[in-house]
C-alpha cells in the first residue's frame, strides 16, 4: 500500500485533484482508498446514528448497503492506515489534508516541505498533466513509515529511503521490505512495527498452533486469516 497526500490552503482544488488522481489510478487497475482531514463531523444531525452518538456511544457503526465507523475522537494517521489495511487490501491511499504527515505530498498552493514532490495549480491542469502526476505518484510514493532502520531496502535508514523516493533517486520498484501486510501487531491500539525475522516467527508460531486445533469442527476449513486478541487489563 502506497500513500500520497494532497495538501494546500483552502479553496485551492484539493478535492478536485484527489478525485482526478483516484479516477486515474483506478483506470490503471489499482485498488484505491482515501482519507480526508476535516474539522467538522461526518454524521448528519438528527439521523439515527447521530442520535446514537449524542446519547453517549463512543463508537457508532452503520451497516447496510454501506458500512461506516464513527469514532468520537481523533486518530493518528498511521493507525487509520493500519485499520484500512485490516479491512481491505489497497494499492494506494490518497490523503486530503494532513500537511504535516511523513508521506509524499502534492501541494495545490505555495505550501512545500521536504516531502513535497510537486506544487500544482489545479485550475491549469490538463488531462496529460494528471497522467504525469499519477506517473510521479507511482514512482515516488511509499507505504507506512516503519522507523526501523533495518537497511533491507538498501538504504542506511528509513529517512534516507524516504528522501530517495521523494527525489526520484530510488526506482519505482524499491520499497520498504519490512512493510508486510500479512502480519500486523497492535498493542493498546497502536501499530507496532516488527522486523522480518520477528514477523516470520510470529506468523509461523501462531499458524502452527492454529493448525493443531480442531478448527474444521467449527467451520474454519481454511486458514486464510487468523485474528488473535489478548486482553491484559489487570496489568
Amino acid at each position: 500500500m502506497r500513500i500520497i497526500g494532497i495538501v494546500g490552503t483552502k479553496n485551492t482544488g484539493k478535492t478536485v485533484l484527489v478525485t482526478n488522481i483516484v479516477k486515474k489510478l483506478v483506470e490503471r487497475g489499482f485498488d484505491v482508498g482515501t482519507v480526508k482531514h476535516t474539522t467538522e463531523g461526518f454524521d448528519i444531525e438528527d439521523r439515527d446514528t447521530w442520535k446514537h452518538k449524542e446519547a453517549g456511544a463512543q463508537v457508532v457503526v452503520g451497516s447496510g448497503d454501506e458500512t461506516f465507523l464513527n469514532i468520537g475522537e481523533t486518530m493518528e494517521l498511521d493507525l487509520i492506515f493500519n485499520l484500512m489495511k485490516y479491512v481491505k487490501e489497497l494499492d494506494f491511499v490518497v490523503v486530503e489534508g494532513f500537511k504535516h504527515s511523513r508521506y509524499a505530498k502534492i501541494s495545490t498552493s505555495d505550501y512545500k516541505d521536504d516531502l513535497t514532490i510537486k506544487n500544482v495549480d489545479v485550475r491549469d491542469l490538463k488531462p496529460a498533466d494528471i497522467e504525469s502526476l499519477v506517473d510521479m505518484i507511482e514512482n515516488r510514493s511509499f507505504g507506512i513509515y516503519q522507523s526501523l532502520n533495518c537497511k533491507k531496502c538498501g538504504f542506511e535508514s528509513c529517512d534516507a529511503f524516504q528522501k530517495a523516493k521523494i527525489s526520484g533517486d530510488a526506482s519505482k520498484d524499491v520499497k520498504c521490505e519490512t512493510e508486510d501486510d500479512n502480519v500486523v501487531l497492535k498493542v493498546d491500539g497502536f501499530a507496532i512495527p516488527m522486523n522480518p525475522f520477528v514477523k516470520s516467527l510470529v506468523k509461523n508460531v501462531v499458524r502452527g498452533m492454529v493448525d493443531s486445533l480442531r478448527k474444521d469442527e467449527y467451520g474454519a476449513h481454511e486458514t486464510k486469516r487468523i485474528e488473535l486478541l489478548i486482553n491484559d487489563e489487570d496489568n
